[in-house]
Formats: structure tokens, C-alpha cells, sequence
């Protein structure tokens, strides 16, 4: 179940940009606690068109706990209107040797308790970083 102590989606979109990546990036808690803190068991995420389902998301925090040593996120806009959020951000991501810069635009649907159900993003590589 999720924490009531830290604020939902609903609550505070940047805030869950910033704390979802690093709980999932660098934090020591179960990935499976933070994803439930902040999205719901049949959470429906599509990143470019590709769909990643819960254990995906899980899956994913592993690698990235072991070679991500930075992840900086910059969020230009952000919108809640009833159960939908939109934002608008850049994440920078410090790998061993390589800093990835993207640029994310999030729309999500929220369920009553104020939790993430779907996420629809489309991302691109913005030129001027392209080459690093």
C-alpha cells in the first residue's frame, strides 16, 4: 500500500517527477514499495509506444541503481485537471562515461486515491546534446 505521509501525484506532480526517479534510481527501499507508493498495481505505461506494465517498471529500477550515478530532472510545466496530469520536463542521466539528455512530455490519468493508472510519454533527444 502507499505511504500517506508523502504527497501523491495528485497532490504534487513535480514532486512525484523528482522523488519516483530518485527512489527508484538511488533509493535503498524495494522497488516494488515505490512503484505502489505512487502508481496502482495495473499501472498501464507507454513510453514511444512501447508498453511497460508493472514488473517491467520493477525490472527496470535494477540496472538503473547499478549504473546510473546522476539523474538531474528540470520541470518546465506542469497541469491537474480533475483525474488527468500533464508535464513537461527534462531528465539528464549520468551513466559511467555517459550523460543521456531527454526531453519528456507526460500525459497521465489518475485514480481516485490520487495515484498514477496511465502514463502516455513521448521523448526526444533535444540536437544540441545529440552528440555526447
Amino acid at each position: 500500500m502507499h505511504s500517506e505521509a508523502r504527497p501523491t501525484p495528485r497532490d504534487d506532480l513535480a514532486h512525484y517527477l523528482r522523488s519516483y526517479v530518485q527512489e527508484m534510481a538511488f533509493g535503498d527501499e524495494d522497488p516494488d514499495l515505490v512503484m505502489d507508493r505512487y502508481h496502482t498495481p495495473d499501472i498501464a505505461w507507454l513510453t514511444d509506444g512501447l508498453h511497460l506494465d508493472r514488473a517491467r517498471l520493477i525490472a527496470h529500477a535494477r540496472p538503473a541503481r547499478r549504473n546510473v550515478t546522476r539523474c538531474d530532472l528540470h520541470v518546465h510545466d506542469t497541469l491537474i485537471c480533475g483525474d488527468r496530469v500533464a508535464a513537461r520536463y527534462t531528465m539528464t542521466a549520468v551513466t559511467r562515461g555517459r550523460t543521456i539528455v531527454t526531453e519528456i512530455h507526460m500525459f497521465g490519468r489518475l485514480a481516485p486515491d490520487g495515484r498514477l493508472r496511465r502514463i502516455d510519454q513521448l521523448t526526444r533527444t533535444p540536437p544540441a546534446t545529440a552528440q555526447r
